[in-house]
């Protein structure tokens, strides 16, 4: 019997592995020219903490979440999303006493029992940051120059901001009012989603897609139109920061976002080109969310995206890679005694950071320089009785097709010296 990975999953395979590597390290390494540095949380946690934490009423709660029961009867869920377990951590190890302002970023595992389409996994890898501790609203906008630094620098140039405001616990349940006014009568025509969505959350009607429900929510007012003097002072200053930094951006009434625990700014990055998941990430601010968690009151802000997601986009656009990076080196023996040699210089380039490769089926010198050649090697060190003799090996660039003898002791520190950009850990590897 043959076995597939489960419906919803993904192999990462070698071919591939170098694009996630590249884009998870620089993801961090950009994270943390903003300050922000990396945690890492359990991938399950207690489902009271989605539950309190996204809000019950959402559709990641009521359907969407992967739950257990452990040995001692306790309900665990595999993470949905990572901002929940990030603000438990937060209080969990009083982060706040290190300082009145915490930034954080993290990558790793989600899972949500999800309809799998295009971008769209029941496992997938989320990517994030969070901040806590201020309320200024030039916070929203580094965390959105950081989001959209990120993506563009991966590859995706044709990005489009959309951005949005959605008040306070003040000012919201005035909003709420006014829509379910506008709405009316017509709400019997909404989908028997939006139905249950008006009673628990009416605003989370304006995120959904079907075009039924969109032409009963033709009329209905916007959120930036009810919102209180200090959130209309909060998102002028916002788009006032976006503009000294010359970021666009178009504003979208509508957009809400799909959680509970957002007050204020909400913006989602879409791109064009993969189907009717285009938001790349989302966030904004969630000034209540640590305080739902059994906090004090802390405002926060953040962003999270899907690299899957990413990589759909970049794929569209022709700019996603999908090779991985090959050895730097490819050493190429002949005998037993060149084995010998050879094995020992392997371990010795890898020591000093080159990724090595050898042959172990014992072939031809013109198959091992092929195989040299498929992985894409930059240089093949041959040893041969010949070299052995001469106390030598030869060194063969692959791409010039120029090669250079240099003695055996001195091959490692030769390499080195000249594959400094190949070396692992450096930015030059991908």
């Amino acid at each position: 019997m043959r076995y597939a990975a489960p419906k919803g999953t993904k192999d990462i395979l070698p071919a591939q592995s170098g694009l996630w590597q590249a884009n998870e390290y620089l993801f961090l390494h950009i994270a943390a020219t903003y300050g922000y540095r990396e945690i890492r949380t359990p991938i399950f946690e207690k489902t009271e903490l989605f539950a309190r934490g996204l809000g019950d009423a959402t559709d990641v709660v009521q359907k969407e979440m992967f739950t257990f029961m452990d040995r001692g009867e306790r309900s665990l869920t595999l993470r949905p999303e990572l901002t929940a377990g990030v603000v438990r951590a937060y209080l969990e190890h009083s982060l706040s006493g290190e300082g009145p302002l915490c930034k954080l970023a993290y990558l790793g595992p989600a899972f949500r029992q999800e309809r799998p389409q295009a971008g769209r996994y029941q496992q997938f890898t989320q990517y994030g940051v969070e901040s806590f501790g201020s309320h200024d609203p030039s916070l929203d906008a580094e965390v959105i120059d950081l989001a959209l630094a990120f993506i563009k620098t991966s590859g995706l140039n044709q990005v489009k901001l959309l951005l949005n405001s959605i008040g306070c616990a003040e000012c919201r349940p005035l909003y709420r009012q006014a829509l379910l006014k506008a709405v009316g009568e017509r709400a019997r025509e909404l989908c028997p989603t939006c139905q249950d969505r008006l009673v628990r959350n009416p605003m989370r009607v304006l995120d959904c897609k079907s075009p039924v429900c969109q032409s009963v929510l033709a009329g209905v007012p916007s959120t930036t139109d009810h919102l209180c003097t200090a959130c209309s002072e909060h998102f002028q200053m916002v788009q006032r920061r976006l503009y000294e930094l010359g970021i666009e951006y178009t504003l979208t009434p509508r957009l809400v976002r799909g959680l509970d625990y957002y007050t204020n700014t909400v913006f989602e990055a879409v791109a064009g080109g993969i189907g009717a998941q285009d938001a790349i990430l989302g966030g904004g601010r969630y000034n209540g969310l640590i305080e739902v968690c059994g906090g004090p009151g802390t405002p926060g802000v953040g962003f999270a995206g899907g690299m899957e997601r990413l990589f759909l986009a970049l794929a569209a656009g022709g700019d996603a890679s999908q090779t991985s990076a090959g050895p730097s080196v490819f050493l190429v023996s002949l005998g037993d005694e060149a084995k010998t040699a050879a094995f020992r210089m392997a371990h010795e380039l890898r020591q000093s950071g080159l990724a090595t490769e050898m042959d172990y089926l014992n072939r031809s010198l013109k198959a091992q320089m092929r195989e040299a050649d498929r992985q894409g090697a930059k240089a093949a060190v041959i040893i041969g009785e010949e070299e052995l003799g001469r106390g030598t090996a030869t060194v063969r660039w692959l791409e010039g097709k120029h090669q250079a003898e240099v003695e055996i002791a001195q091959v490692t520190a030769y390499l080195t010296d000249r594959l400094q950009g190949e070396k692992i850990g450096t930015i030059g590897v991908v």
